[in-house]
Order: C-alpha cells, then sequence, then structure tokens
C-alpha cells in the first residue's frame, strides 16, 4: 500500500507539473500602452481592429474614453485551461458578429487621379489620389470625425471620421487639417488640404474600413464622370 500511494502522488505531481509547464508556455495577449494624443480610434486602426472589439476585450465604456498610460490588451484573453482551449465553445457562447448597416452616401474626397491600391503597414489597404498640393480634400461622407493628428507616422496628417458603428474613412498626408475630434462634417466638407506624401508627391491617402476591415474605396465610391 505504502507504494502504491507513492505512485499515485508521483503521477499526482507530474500532471500538476504538466499543467503548469502548459500554462507557461501560453503567451499573454499583446499590449499597448496608451500615449498622449490616442484615441481607441487610433489605436484600432494602427493595429487593424474594430475598436468596439477593444473596448469590449478592456472593459472600456460606450464613451470609448481612454487614459495616458493605459494598457489595453489587443486579443481577448485565452482559456485558462488546457481542455477549454481545445474544446470548441457553444455557439451561444460565441461573441455574436458585429453588425454591418448599409454604406453611407459616398462621394470622392479629392480632385485628381487614381494611382493605384496603397498597402499599409496597419493592414489597411486604400488608394492614392494624385493632386495639387493644398487642394481641397473633402469628407466622402457625412459624420463625426474621431482622430485628427499625426500619431500614426506612416499616414502623416490623418483625419479619421466616423460615418456609424459599422463604417470609417480616414485621410492621410494632409498638409493642413481644417477640423478637431468631436466636429461633426457633411458630406463634401473640406477637411483638410492635401499635403505631400512619399517621395514629396501631393496626394491624398484614402481608406474606407468596415466593422474593423478594409474595403477597397474604389467599390464604394461613384463611378466619375
Amino acid at each position: 500500500m505504502p507504494a502504491v500511494r507513492a505512485l499515485a502522488a508521483a503521477l499526482v505531481l507530474a500532471f500538476a507539473v504538466a499543467g503548469c509547464a502548459g500554462e507557461a508556455k501560453r503567451a499573454p495577449p499583446p499590449t499597448y500602452v496608451v500615449r498622449a494624443g490616442d484615441t481607441l480610434y487610433s489605436i484600432s486602426w494602427r493595429h487593424g481592429l474594430d475598436y468596439r472589439d477593444v473596448a469590449r476585450w478592456n472593459g472600456i465604456g460606450t464613451d470609448y474614453r481612454i487614459d495616458v498610460g493605459q494598457v489595453l490588451v489587443l486579443r481577448p484573453a485565452a482559456r485558462t485551461s488546457a481542455r477549454a482551449a481545445v474544446t470548441p465553445a457553444p455557439a451561444a457562447a460565441r461573441p455574436a458578429p458585429l453588425p454591418v448597416t448599409a454604406p453611407p452616401h459616398w462621394s470622392w474626397p479629392a480632385d485628381g487621379a487614381v494611382a493605384g491600391s496603397v498597402s499599409m503597414s496597419s493592414g489597411g489597404v486604400g488608394i492614392r489620389i494624385d493632386g495639387r498640393l493644398g487642394s481641397p480634400v473633402r469628407a466622402a461622407a457625412a459624420g463625426r470625425v474621431v482622430y485628427t493628428g499625426a500619431g500614426l507616422r506612416a499616414y502623416g496628417e490623418l483625419v479619421i471620421i466616423k460615418h456609424d458603428e459599422t463604417w470609417l474613412s480616414a485621410y492621410g498626408y494632409n498638409q493642413a487639417l481644417l477640423v478637431h475630434e468631436g466636429d461633426a462634417v457633411r458630406e463634401g466638407q473640406p477637411i483638410a488640404a492635401m499635403g505631400a506624401g512619399p517621395g514629396h508627391q501631393p496626394m491624398l491617402y484614402f481608406e474606407i474600413r468596415m466593422n474593423g476591415r478594409p474595403v477597397d474605396p474604389r467599390t464604394q465610391l461613384p463611378p466619375r464622370a
């Protein structure tokens, strides 16, 4: 009997060590420390995420307020047990898909020729519109400005407009900004002056996202005459 008890204790210890080792190998979700000038929208845009997902993962309210120095997780937390990690969650326990509203009424954000698609480090894919330095950059649809600034380095001076809970648009490489965060804008309203992008070429970088995912703007914008 003592030998049996000793063997049982050894097995229990082995399973406990193995469980701890499995937990130790599980990488924590990536995080981001909020800096001055950040908004939930700009952080989500930079990492190719939907701002509502980031808010939910971090227990942020519908005001989407964040504070400098706050640590945000950028991925839902992993399950705590090996069994839970390999067993699919019941359908009822999975998050409901984000709703998709009809696209807003889009118009072209700037005059000029479309030079082609541009892929950004954030995972975004937009279009480059070549034009004249200082020419008007216009809101492609009515909405509210949720970000202005140069915190997303690859975009230069950037404006992000929220059109509804599904649709956002972004306008990069501006020379001067004419709007501020919180401003309501109408379709066609000048929001910036065109600046210079890579190669010092006057251009606008324009992007549309649906629930955080980039959509080719050319599938949304009306045909040009």
